[in-house]
């Protein structure tokens, strides 16, 4: 069965962000893997049952993120029985509005600390491309407006020794949304480690 890239759709705040990303990290893992792809983005209720066939979710935004009951107990549920979810922050603000509510709910729904910094040598940076350096640096870190800190680590919840959900002050979604045909003019391809992520959800 192919993989797809599935957006999880949520009440609070707003889902729909970096739309051309999903289809340029598509094109990645054709470009560079041999995982077989369905290339159309589905968009997932996180109170549906239908998050339970994705194996791979990614979530974003840049207000607030305030579950409902059933968006909590689904997105629990998908984590602890195998599910991986990359969420990543569209304000790339330490202190944004997205990323104190998202660490919130993640407290709220898995326990106080279940979100930890990940070591720069965990397996996800060496998943198919090697990054001795932990997570790659976006240009959306130093926007003149926010802490102007590189965030040199991400954050997970890691369920049975794999990661459940990766969580990311660093923006990816809006440092890949750009049409993948122009990927040939950047001098390092920046969508490379979306594929290491893609790569650990579906072998670990």
């Amino acid at each position: 069965m192919p993989f797809f890239f599935t957006r999880i759709k949520y009440n609070s705040g707003n889902w729909d962000t970096d739309q051309r990303m999903p289809i340029n990290l598509l094109n990645s893992l054709v470009e560079y893997t041999t995982i077989p792809v369905d290339e159309k983005e589905k968009v997932v209720e996180l109170s549906s049952k239908e998050i339970f066939k994705s194996p791979f979710c990614y979530i974003s935004g840049h207000k607030l993120v305030e579950f409902s009951s059933a968006e909590r107990q689904n997105f629990k549920t998908y984590v602890e029985n195998g599910g991986f979810v990359f969420a990543d922050d569209c304000n790339h603000d330490i202190d944004g509005l997205f990323a104190k509510s998202f660490e919130a709910e993640m407290a709220k729904t898995f326990g106080e600390n279940a979100l930890q910094k990940i070591p720069n040598t965990h397996p996800i940076y060496s998943s198919f491309f090697e990054f001795e350096d932990g997570p790659p640096a976006t240009s959306f870190e130093l926007n003149g407006w926010g802490d102007d800190l590189i965030h040199d680590y991400l954050k997970a919840i890691v369920i049975n020794g794999r990661i459940g959900v990766l969580y990311s002050n660093k923006d990816y979604g809006c440092e890949w949304d750009y049409d993948f045909r122009n990927k040939r003019f950047l001098k390092v391809d920046n969508t490379k480690f979306g594929v290491n992520i893609v790569v650990y959800a579906l072998t670990h």
